[in-house]
């Protein structure tokens, strides 16, 4: 009997061996192959073989959007020539809805899918490829199984004849063939931007990280320069939450005529930068005010993020209202970690915060639109500005920054000294990062507000967030030992309206709610011929600096192909100059606030 016992037990090991060998052999494969034979033409050709799918038909899909980038951007509309193989046989392919294919393989578990895709537009949240080089963001180039989005796969990159250069945060496959890389699920696969060409490769280490920099494009800058201040950037964020999530980090870099900012993502980042940037000291620190601000989001939004950013639905929109933390808390720590490295004065600080206030506060939108609200209808407003949203919208990356500046100086006047804002941040990491492994709630990001200070901010969140009262900046600046003053931007009338010059025409872009045009009819489009009688050749608005508010205007402008003349008198001026300014004598407990915040000496 025990014989008999050891040998039941020996085919039960056997019979579970098998079958965890045979899960092995049956679990689904996946593979992309990308190629660019001919570069000039902007297409890259994309293979993607499938292997152990047994069900009778797959569905294969394109995003409609990228992370980071709040719009849904179509990419299934540059897709052509899709079509499936098994071996040498044609398989059955049709696309079903705007940015799903099915493929039907009843015969087989192992399959090709083969496309092109259009790649055209530079930018850091789409994907380009000319003669000189390629850029691509996964999202609008690479398709995924529909239920495959957790797969690994590898990635096999084709450079263009000439091309010797591959940079990406993915992976190398050990072992493998040339430029081959690997992605644990498609999410990172998505995350991780690729940068093919002849660019040069620079590198530097930060707080035990390597860090690796693709630089595309001519421009003159001092190498050793840069990588010290990059370094110094990096090591700079590292601070504020205390924790290095990183084994590698990658720096694409594209210098072109005009930069257009930088998206971040899970160990990468890719900026766009005016090639002569570095040759002037503003263009330089915003240059690394560009650099702090996406590499900040290595920790906040790519880690320490709202629920709804993350798994991504590739399919639809994904709704936060709390944007104005995600970006506009990043622009607050982007610009408080470039002043905390050296590079910019705690003058120079206050002084760019006196611009940012003076920005939002003269902005309509900003007492129509909550910040929550701004974060909420990014897919619909943010990425789709039009002639009116300067008097319906407000800007969750400016209004964002203000709240977080507010709120940090009530947590270190709270805590006298003792905590700060980053202390949040390094709450919320520990617990749902790295705890938890999700995002928080709009109520969870309160409640960790209140663990640090010691009290809650319910009235704050519910009237300056969620709602458009005004900040009360002089408190808070107070409790640092500064002032708010304000004055209006001219004593005399306004215009209220602005007029582009472009092409010799003077044309309305924008009418400002409740000004002098705004009462008076004149319409976005409009161009402006004459004022009182003579012809204008310049922007009214320098015509008419000067004159006394309830003067009778009269202009004539061109509408629709016909005149028409408008007579209305000009409002005063409701813009208002917002400058902070440090108190004579202040008390030692602002001292102690302002040392905590700009880490000034008392």
């Amino acid at each position: 009997m025990p014989h008999f016992r050891f040998r039941l037990v020996l085919l039960a090991a056997l019979l579970l061996l098998f079958c965890q060998f045979s899960a092995v052999l049956a679990a689904p494969t996946l593979r992309y192959t990308l190629a660019m034979p001919a570069p000039q033409t902007h297409f890259y050709e994309v293979e993607m073989s499938l292997g152990g799918f047994g069900k009778q038909f797959t569905d294969v899909k394109m995003p409609v959007w990228a992370p980071g980038s709040y719009l849904v951007r179509e990419f299934a509309k540059h897709v052509e020539g899709f079509e499936a193989t098994a071996g040498s046989n044609k398989l059955r392919a049709e696309k079903i809805d705007k940015n799903t294919w099915r493929v039907y393989h009843p015969r087989t578990k192992d399959f090709t899918v083969r496309y092109r895709v259009y790649a055209y537009e530079l930018s850091v949240r789409t994907s380009f490829l000319d003669a000189a080089h390629g850029y691509l963001n996964g999202t609008s180039v690479f398709m995924y199984p529909a239920e495959g989005k957790p797969l690994a796969s590898t990635i096999t990159v084709q450079p263009a004849a000439g091309w010797n250069q591959v940079t990406t945060s993915l992976k190398p496959v050990a072992g493998g063939a040339p430029f081959t890389f690997s992605s644990s699920n498609y999410d990172e696969l998505a995350d991780s931007p690729i940068e093919i060409g002849t660019h040069k490769v620079l590198s530097f280490e930060a707080s035990g990280t390597p860090h690796t920099i693709a630089m595309f494009g001519n421009a003159r800058y001092d190498e050793a320069k840069l990588l010290a201040d990059m370094k110094r950037v990096c090591e700079e964020a590292h601070r504020v939450v205390g924790k290095n999530p990183l084994d590698r980090y990658v720096f694409i870099i594209h210098n072109i005529e005009r930069g257009t900012g930088g998206l971040e993502h899970l160990f990468s980042t890719t900026l766009s930068v005016s090639r002569n940037a570095y040759s002037t000291e503003a263009g330089y620190k915003g240059f690394l005010g560009l650099v702090g601000h996406e590499y900040f989001h290595l920790w906040n939004v790519k880690r320490i993020r709202p629920v709804a950013l993350g798994p991504f639905d590739y399919d639809h929109e994904n709704y936060t209202r709390m944007l104005w933390l995600s970006e506009g808390g990043t622009s607050y720590f982007g610009d408080i970690i470039v002043q905390r490295a050296g590079f910019v004065t705690p003058n120079d600080y206050l002084a760019s915060l006196s611009n940012g206030i003076t920005r939002v506060e003269n902005q309509p939108g900003n007492k129509l639109q909550s910040a929550s609200e701004s974060s909420f209808d990014a897919w619909i407003k943010g990425y789709r500005p039009n002639e009116n949203s300067v008097n319906s919208t407000i800007s969750y990356y400016d209004k964002g920054e203000l709240i977080c500046t507010v709120l940090d100086l009530m947590i270190i006047n709270e805590t006298k000294g003792q905590k700060s804002l980053d202390d949040v941040m390094r709450f919320l990491y520990q617990r749902y990062y790295e705890q938890q492994r999700r995002g928080f709630t709009d109520d969870e990001f309160q409640d960790a507000v209140e663990k640090v200070a010691g009290r809650r901010y319910d009235e704050f969140f519910r009237t300056r967030v969620y709602d458009t009262q005004t900040l009360d900046y002089a408190t808070a600046l107070g409790y640092a030992g500064l002032t708010l003053v304000m004055e209006p931007a001219a004593t005399t009338g306004a215009l209220g309206a602005n007029v582009s010059t472009a092409g010799g025409k003077l044309t309305v872009t924008s009418v400002l709610r409740d000004g002098s045009a705004w009462q008076g009819g004149l319409n976005v489009n409009d161009e402006i011929l004459a004022l009182d009688g003579n012809r204008l050749s310049d922007d009214p608005n320098k015509t008419l600096t000067g004159r006394a508010a309830g003067t009778e205007v009269k202009l004539l402008v061109a509408r629709d192909g016909q005149m028409k003349e408008l007579t209305f008198p000009l409002l005063a001026s409701t813009g208002r100059r917002y400058r902070v300014e440090k108190l004579p004598t202040p008390s030692p407990e602002q001292q102690a606030v302002l040392a905590k915040w700009l880490r000034t000496a008392q």
